[in-house]
């Protein structure tokens, strides 16, 4: 006997894929800039200066959240962000405001082999299950552990930070989860 699989997840990243904060226009097509105050980039500035008090320029596309809603997975937030993304993110484009978040265990961490700092807690986040990931900072190497050491599927999209998501990234992100949901899998 065989069921359809769960949905896969889709594993998001902020700053890069949604903020294209590397951009060079000030006005992007579509995005609109937001003043936010996430805590880790606050925590970073001098209290009562003028970055401070103003925030951080966040563009966001607000066309961005029901094209990803419309997808055929389960969203979820991977990003430094973590809850912050529900509060601040998720009413500006349209997600729910309570996606599940990776808490990552130490941010910014040093990987003994050289792997971006998210790879090892996301695949034990994921915890076997099928996943795409969207990050502006995915690696050839991250790409190689993650296919040696996840049994699922997994689809690994590198973003531009100067151009976030863009519409082959949505068609890329279409195909890949309809081929692993009509895979059938045998039961346990």
């Amino acid at each position: 006997m065989t069921t359809a699989p769960h949905r896969p997840l889709l594993l998001l990243d902020v700053d890069g894929p949604l903020n294209p904060y590397a951009a060079r226009l000030a006005q992007l097509r579509g995005y609109r800039a937001h003043r936010l105050h996430p805590a880790i980039w606050l925590a970073r500035q001098a209290p009562g200066s003028r970055s401070h008090r103003r925030g951080l320029r966040v563009r966001l596309n607000p066309a961005h959240g029901p094209r990803l809603r419309s997808l055929p997975y389960e969203l979820a937030w991977a990003t430094t962000w973590m809850n912050e993304a529900n509060e601040m993110i998720a009413p500006a484009i349209g997600l729910p405001p309570d996606l599940p978040f990776i808490a990552w265990p130490e941010l910014f961490a040093t990987d003994p082999d050289g792997l971006y700092w998210k790879t090892r807690p996301l695949l034990k986040w994921a915890a076997g299950r099928p996943f795409a990931w969207v990050d502006d900072m995915i690696t050839d190497l991250d790409e190689t552990y993650v296919r040696d050491h996840h049994d699922a599927p997994a689809l690994l999209v590198r973003v531009h930070p100067r151009r976030g998501l863009r519409e082959a990234d949505f068609t890329t992100l279409t195909r890949w989860a309809t081929t692993v949901l009509t895979e059938e899998r045998p039961l346990p």
